[in-house]
């Protein structure tokens, strides 16, 4: 209580009524798999162009991260992270300059050997007290890098002095940055946080402005070997080393709703399911297998769990490479996580990601009929097929789960999101007084929540009753629970299910059958 050890008017502000449950975001995705260059914890972009200079454009055979990253941004996905895996043995590329100056690649790779640097003095000059000339105020860092290098860039310096040479894929320029901490241009300040896209810059305490210009190109930067199942498991003791999944398990990736690791092994697609179990808050999406051309042999209940926590997508899709222009056949898991994306964005998410056309596809790996669909259905493969007149669509909306109750994806997801949305929004019960005046406000606060979700279309019923329930007091907890700390509120939803299997009954009318 406040007291009052005046007279006088005081205006108190107090919290009475249900709290607001903010809805979490359900569209943003987590890509796992290889890339060109970059950093190895994950990053968060929301464009395919943003992944181009963060992470490079290189198409390799088996490589499919790229492809489908930009399959997700054309079929209307908006955020994402991408989890790079490096296989054993990756190194960084490094360079010290002047002594006092250590720039290396933001992450393992050879590409990163592609990579100049050139320090050299400031561009503005100031002239101090008692000194003839002008001095710069800062050094300037610039960076270079050449997705493929052209011939005759390593003997060259100083750097674009040979105006013969290709142009750089990417330039970098930091100029007039400061050796003083205190200083709002200082270089840890300006550089660091991952401002550049390709380096990450030391400069020793000792450092002296640069007179004379240095340069020169990164290297001993290596691959390593091919990423298998504990490269993207991602385990460390050290929390901040983590990468892969066991840094996507962390609270700042809470955000993300969906993973996915293109065109990945049964193995890896198995961590990948249960880190979304473990989750409780995220939904995989699976690709078939290449080269299945027979259909009717697909059964991924055989080689992964029966699963309500992830959906499985067959064939491949053929795409335009975006260098060369030549067909490409791809995994289709990143074109339907931007499709989630998209119904998740204009419709909400108890909405079936299915009859969505695939923009960007070209063709398909494998035509599958309506007589094959009717044996891979019931198995849980979600088919995406061609309609003359209509494109190729994703033509299923299914999870893994042989539970009837969760066999639908937009259900599925429909619990994580109103899940998550009162977890995360009612963190404020805890510790508060477990009364009936606690248990009125709780149950008010979910109400309006689900009413409002009711009201969009993400509950069924005619009625609200008919649509949800919420129960919370002596009817859901005993006394032990209440002595023992528990609030226990018990929610019952009514979700909508997709018309899957629509059916016009037609019958002929006679002229004598009466109205």
């Amino acid at each position: 209580m406040p007291e009052y050890l005046a007279p006088g008017v005081y205006v108190e502000e107090i919290e009475r009524g249900p709290k607001p449950i903010e809805g979490v975001a359900t569209s943003t995705a987590a890509f796992l798999g290889e890339t060109e260059r970059g950093p190895i914890k994950p990053r968060f972009i929301s464009s395919y162009g943003e992944f181009l200079r963060q992470f490079g454009e290189v198409y390799d055979p088996g490589k499919y991260l790229p492809y489908a990253v930009k399959s997700f941004f054309d079929n209307g996905g908006r955020r994402a992270y991408i989890a790079r895996i490096v296989g054993a043995g990756g190194k960084t590329s490094t360079l010290t300059l002047g002594g006092s100056y250590t720039v290396s690649a933001v992450g393992p790779g050879a590409a990163s050997d592609r990579i100049f640097v050139r320090i050299e003095a400031g561009t503005t000059k100031r002239k101090l007290p008692g000194e003839t000339d002008a001095s710069s105020v800062g050094f300037r860092l610039r960076i270079f890098y050449w997705s493929s290098l052209p011939e005759g860039v390593e003997a060259f310096d100083p750097i674009l002095k040979d105006k013969d040479l290709p142009r750089p894929s990417i330039m970098e320029d930091f100029d007039d940055l400061s050796l003083d901490p205190n200083s709002p241009s200082y270089w840890e300040k300006r550089v660091g946080n991952f401002n550049s896209s390709l380096v990450i810059l030391k400069v020793a305490e000792t450092a002296t402005l640069p007179t004379t210009l240095f340069s020169g190109p990164l290297d001993n930067g290596a691959d390593g070997a091919a990423p298998g199942t504990p490269e993207y498991e991602g385990e460390s003791l050290q929390a901040d080393q983590r990468t892969g999944l066991a840094a996507l398990a962390m609270d700042p990736y809470r955000d993300v709703a969906i993973v996915c690791a293109p065109g990945a092994s049964d193995e890896i697609v198995q961590k990948v399911i249960t880190h979304c179990e473990l989750n409780r808050f995220r939904f995989a999406v699976v690709d078939s297998p290449a080269g299945t051309a027979n259909a009717a042999t697909l059964d991924p209940r055989s080689t992964i769990d029966d699963t309500k926590y992830a959906a499985y997508y067959h064939p491949w899709i053929v795409v335009s490479d975006p260098r060369s222009g030549n067909r490409v056949t791809i995994p289709p898991s990143g074109a339907v996580c931007g499709i989630y994306a998209l119904t998740d964005n204009t419709r909400g998410v108890w909405k079936a990601p299915a009859n969505e056309t695939v923009a960007g596809a070209l063709d398909l790996e494998y035509d599958v009929t309506h007589g094959e669909q009717e044996k891979l259905n019931p198995r849980g493969v979600n088919l995406i097929r061609r309609f003359p007149g209509r494109g190729i669509r994703v033509w299923g909306a299914r999870t893994l789960s042989s539970d009837p109750l969760w066999k639908y994806v937009n259900v599925r997801r429909l619990f994580i999101f109103l899940e998550a949305s009162i977890y995360y929004s009612t963190q404020w019960v805890v510790f508060e007084p477990n009364d009936p005046k606690l248990w009125a406000r709780v149950k008010q606060t979910v109400t309006l929540f689900l009413r409002s979700q009711w009201r969009e279309g993400a509950l069924f019923g005619e009625k609200e009753e008919e649509a949800f329930t919420v129960a919370v007091g002596r009817e859901t907890m005993t006394e032990d629970d209440i002595l023992n700390g528990r609030l226990i509120v018990e929610i019952g939803i009514a979700p909508v299910r997709p018309a899957e299997f629509v059916i016009f009954r037609i019958y002929q009318k006679t002229s004598e059958a009466k109205e």
